[in-house]
């Protein structure tokens, strides 16, 4: 059956995914609000990877450490987003790793379950398949025991057993069985042989290229972000083992300038570069259309999913920060949410832009009160302080009140000879709110000359 006339289960196009070299925790915030461009470098993992993948077919990935296999394999999963980039995925994926998605607390039971349960599986599925899912990864009594005394080998065991079991139609393996022992080994190959005969997609990621040969049909080679090549198996294992043997004949020297000099080329990437190049590429060969230029456009516009926060994102988040900065004063105040819904600007005047008043004013005012105090005479300064002292230690006087059925503030200031601004004053009151029956309110002693109250 050729290509032609199987059902395509994974189109990828012109993917690409960019990570911030975070250096410090600042870094991530001014990542999220989009201020990093200038300031945190960035890293391309993938620089724009085109394939189609059918139903029944094993695709191999291979390619060395930091060529972006990971990378493709988990955004292929669902577990990251492309920053850009058309993927279209026809089914259910499942993708095993060394302990992915594994809860250490939890005992293996436990973590069937759950990951069961977050695949979409209702309890009586569980409950049918958890059996064969125990005997499968066969821990023994192990599977009663926390996973983070698990060894990497049992964990794979775990993992893969889960993900076979939910039966999904594409199967991802990323150096999962490279810690496993020939036992099983060659119980998970069975079990791909057997996905395979039932039509089912696998990509399977790993250094091994005896594994990638026996398993798979077809084979994608990575190197630093791009797609080197993508065919026939041992066509591509051919290639892959010429540059490898190529690579370990030059010296150390000549490895870590071709080390650097492609990944230079990841960090300088853009979308936009990407975007001329390909024009250009398709120029040669035929007449590029108007269409087939806002077609390339759009799958080279960077995704709203998993790159900046939106514009309305910061907003909401600007305008609960402050909200909660808010209710913070209010709530130190003393004074409740209504009254300065009520009284805003006299709430705003007493309990923020008094925090405001210049300092060098306040230092004016005492040296000039000082230079005042000094030229005068000993007897008028006695004088004076006698005075105030009376002055301070009857306004220091204060009396309680409890509050009657009608009371106002007018009333209660009337019959106590003080104006309505000193009781207000007096009970650290802004505006004459009512009063309730039963409440104890201040009363500040009057004082006039002849030092009677």
């Amino acid at each position: 059956m050729s290509d032609l006339d199987k059902k395509t289960k994974v189109h990828a196009s012109y993917i690409t995914k960019e990570y911030d070299l975070i250096q410090k925790k600042s870094d991530k915030l001014k990542s999220l609000f989009g201020t990093r461009k200038e300031e945190i470098p960035q890293f391309w993992a993938l620089k724009g990877v085109s394939f189609d993948v059918f139903a029944g077919e094993a695709v191999g990935l291979i390619g060395i450490n930091g060529s972006g296999k990971s990378t493709l394999s988990n955004i292929i999963g669902g577990i990251i987003p492309p920053t850009s980039g058309e993927l279209v995925i026809s089914g259910e994926t499942s993708i095993v790793t060394i302990g992915a998605g594994l809860k250490n607390p939890l005992s293996g039971i436990e973590n069937i379950r759950l990951k069961c349960t977050m695949s979409g599986m209702s309890n009586k599925e569980i409950n049918e398949n958890i059996e064969e899912i125990i005997n499968f990864a066969d821990l023994g009594d192990f599977i009663y025991q926390p996973v983070k005394s698990y060894s990497s080998g049992m964990k794979s065991r775990l993992g893969f057993s889960i993900a076979v079991h939910q039966n999904p139609d594409i199967l991802i393996i990323d150096e999962a069985l490279s810690v496993g022992d020939d036992t099983f080994y060659q119980k998970c190959v069975d079990k791909i042989l057997d996905f395979k005969k039932e039509g089912k997609t696998i990509f399977f990621v790993s250094h091994s290229l005896g594994q990638v040969a026996k398993l798979c049909d077809k084979t994608i080679w990575m190197h630093y972000g791009d797609l080197k090549a993508f065919g026939p198996t041992n066509e591509v294992i051919v290639e892959y083992k010429k540059f490898t043997k190529w690579f370990k004949s030059l010296s150390k020297e000549e490895k870590k300038e071709y080390q650097k000099r492609y990944k230079s080329e990841q960090s300088s990437f853009s979308l936009e570069n990407l975007y001329d190049k390909e024009v250009a590429k398709r120029q040669e060969s035929t007449l590029l259309l108007r269409s087939e230029r806002k077609d390339l456009q759009s799958k080279l516009q960077r995704n709203q999913v998993g790159d900046n926060m939106k514009n309305s994102t910061k907003i909401i988040l600007v305008c609960l920060i402050f909200l909660t900065l808010l209710f913070s004063v209010i709530s130190f105040s003393g004074k409740s949410l209504t009254f300065f819904l009520e009284n805003p600007i006299v709430f705003i005047q007493k309990h923020i832009t008094k925090s405001k008043k210049d300092p060098a004013e306040n230092k004016v005012k005492s040296s000039t009160q000082k230079t005042i105090s000094e030229s005068t005479t000993e007897s008028t300064r006695n004088s004076t302080t006698k005075s105030s002292e009376m002055i301070q230690s009857s306004s220091n006087k204060v009396k309680t009140y409890t509050v009657l059925p009608g009371d106002t503030w007018s009333q209660i200031a009337y019959s106590n000879n003080i104006s309505v601004e000193e009781l207000l004053e007096a009970n650290e009151r802004l505006e004459t709110d009512s009063l309730h029956s039963g409440e104890v309110i201040n009363i500040p002693e009057t004082f006039n000359q002849s030092g009677e109250n």
